[in-house]
């Protein structure tokens, strides 16, 4: 399958992150810094393999609006590559160990990722699931990127990969995937002190889009990520609140000691051609972040999270995050919208808080965002925050996925916390969701949970056939 690297802004850097001991670097590449309007010439290589450069135009006074979302005179036309071919091959090794239980019982009912071995790169925390599903005419390939992090790492959460044959049973890696073919850690912490992302990383999205623009081998996945700094940002809020208000989450338990601490958060991309090698690509923020938040006042001030991207057309690309907005005291979920996938412009807030005394009556955030492949009209699942701090998950739609969104008017969440001493009683969130192709008509849900004395695990639901409206824990295969 043919994929392409289009390039976005002159004056930009390409890094690499890849997650081996020797922080190698992306080689031949050039950049300038030309008189406005003009044209830049950038060209990298990724292992050895050069992508040919090509030219953009770009303008300091870009002729943006609401329905263009970026400079009319600037333009690389995406499209996704859809059932794309996964060559690569995870071959068995002393660093691969297979996450395979039965989740029958009722504590375990649901769980299908438990955290890795003590001795592994993911032994304290785990979440975030992104998970896609890569079929062929033959095989079935599953990929699921998630953060996570050791017990001897206090911080710095990490981007992991682990690959399945069917979505339930993974292999995973104990430490740094280092081939092709490998599975493990594959993502760290920028080491540059101006960065954005050199605190702790989560992934949000990844997508394969592809351009007539340039063309290499192999697939181009861009990765779309949370990135936290050192900078704890000071506020003071209107309304005070029942639960520990932080960013990165951390196991947030209920305490009647509250001590809010915000780190500032930015969307960040990388791009790797097999999944596990990865370049960051700076946007225009000095920090190297997509964009940065809102100015004093506005809803989004205090940090970006969770940008999760979703193909519309070609030159129509949308990304979903979410703040907190100090002045109405609750979590929102947001919507920006791009032309290449790299430069954006925000058009506003879409979903913030439920009805008082609902599951979400806090607000709503980490939106996973899929177009329905049927139907063409938008999904949303999100992690919904009570009055008390407690997550569940909520669901909400969209004729045209911009403002237009309306929540499932149900008596309660889609999907909440197991009311019994399970493995995820105290909470869930970050959602995931992926629509089936073949003979099952149905969803899946990947979340992220929550048990007793903060252990996390990612679980999965899936949908009562094509209704996408209930769904029900995983219990196992039924014959």
């Amino acid at each position: 399958m043919d994929s392409a690297f289009p390039s976005a802004f002159t004056n930009m850097n390409f890094m690499n992150s890849l997650a081996t001991p020797s922080n190698s670097r992306i080689t031949n590449f050039t950049t300038s810094t030309p008189t406005y309007p003009s044209k830049a010439r950038i060209s990298l290589q990724f292992k050895n393999q050069k992508i040919e450069s090509f030219s953009v135009h770009c303008s300091t006074k870009p002729g943006t609006d609401k329905d263009n979302a970026t400079d009319d005179n600037f333009r690389v036309e995406l499209e996704p590559s859809s059932n794309s071919r996964i060559q690569e091959e995870v071959t068995s090794g002393s660093n691969h160990t297979l996450s395979n239980f039965s989740s029958s019982s009722s504590f375990s009912r649901g769980l299908v990722f438990d955290l890795g071995s003590s001795d592994s790169w993911d032994s304290a925390e785990i979440g975030s699931p992104v998970v896609k599903r890569y079929l062929s005419d033959e095989e079935e390939r599953w990929y699921m990127w998630y953060y996570g992090r050791s017990n001897g790492s206090p911080v710095g959460d990490s981007i992991g990969l682990a690959v399945s044959s069917n979505g339930i049973h993974w292999e995973r890696g104990k430490g740094t995937a280092k081939s092709a073919s490998d599975v493990g850690l594959v993502m760290n912490c920028s080491n540059d002190w101006w960065a954005f992302d050199t605190e702790a990383i989560r992934p949000s999205e990844v997508v394969i889009m592809s351009s007539a623009k340039v063309r290499v081998n192999n697939s181009l996945y861009w990765l779309y990520y949370t990135g936290f700094s050192s900078e704890i940002v000071d506020f003071s809020l209107t309304n005070s609140l029942k639960f520990n208000l932080e960013n990165p989450e951390k196991r947030v338990f209920l305490d009647a000691n509250y001590s809010h601490k915000i780190l500032k958060s930015l969307p960040g991309l990388a791009m790797s051609q097999d999944g596990r090698h990865w370049a960051r690509i700076e946007g225009e923020h000095h920090s190297g972040a997509l964009f940065d938040v809102g100015s004093e006042g506005e809803w989004d001030s205090l940090f970006i999270s969770s940008p999760q991207v979703v193909f519309h057309e070609i030159g129509d690309i949308r990304m979903y995050y979410h703040s907190f907005d100090i002045e109405k005291g609750h979590f929102a979920i947001g919507i920006a919208r791009s032309r290449d996938g790299i430069k954006w412009l925000k058009l506003g807030k879409i979903l913030g808080g439920g009805r008082n005394g609902s599951f979400d009556e806090l607000g709503a955030m980490n939106a996973s965002v899929v177009r329905d492949r049927k139907d063409g009209k938008y999904v949303m699942v999100y992690e919904g925050v009570d009055e008390d701090g407690r997550k569940s998950i909520g669901l909400a739609f969209s004729e045209d996925g911009l403002k237009n969104w309306r929540r499932f008017e149900n008596d309660g969440p889609l999907l909440k916390k197991c009311e019994e001493q399970g493995w995820d009683c105290e909470g869930i969130g970050s959602p995931c969701l992926v629509q089936m192709d073949g003979e099952k008509d149905e969803w899946r849900l990947y979340y992220r949970g929550i048990g007793k004395e903060g252990k996390t695990g990612i679980g999965m639901a899936v949908s009562q056939g094509s209704e996408i409206s209930k769904f029900e824990r995983w219990t196992g295969f039924h014959f």
